[in-house]
């Protein structure tokens, strides 16, 4: 770390990648967590595999599988990290018609000497933004948000566990 206390930028203020190179290979975890609030017909459509463009969920998995794996191509100071596993997830929360939810969940697994947080916090935001690409013709009022770091492990910082929301 720098002497300015951020790790990204030198003592000059210049953007720098962190080096890793003495740092320990640990396994590391990371999982991240966002939601889309959708319209009824959207929510419809996507519980009911009835939307145009397919299989909402099912594509918003790859991409967000996919925008994972390649972090460090869209974060310019990101490692370029080689996961064990990622997975993305989802939940339709149908409980309130007036505020139907998809929340979207990604969790990182590596060993290495950086990282998951931004791994698995870039595969919920392409995740949900597949998801609004796959509806917008039912419905562009969709809201993202909410997007999280839920948890993490390993590496020098240790264990954290984010708030409930």
């Amino acid at each position: 770390m720098s002497g300015n206390g951020f790790t990204h930028f030198d003592d000059s203020g210049n953007a720098v990648m962190v080096d890793v190179s003495a740092k320990e290979t640990t396994s590391r975890s990371a999982t991240a967590k966002g939601e889309i609030s959708v319209g009824a017909e959207v929510m419809a459509a996507v519980r009911d595999r009835t939307a145009a463009k397919g299989d909402v969920l099912g594509v918003a998995r790859i991409a967000g599988i996919s925008a994972a794996k390649r972090t460090a191509e869209l974060i310019p100071l990101c490692h370029l990290l080689n996961f064990d596993k990622c997975a993305v997830d989802f939940s339709l929360d149908t409980d309130d018609v007036e505020s139907n939810i998809i929340e979207a969940r990604c969790t990182v697994k590596l060993s290495g000497k950086t990282g998951a947080e931004m791994e698995a916090l870039t595969g919920v935001s392409v995740a949900l933004l597949t998801v609004y690409d796959m509806c917008k013709a039912i419905d562009k009022t969709m809201v993202i948000g909410n997007i999280r770091l839920c948890e993490k492990s390993g590496g020098r910082s240790g264990h954290f566990v984010g708030k409930p929301n």
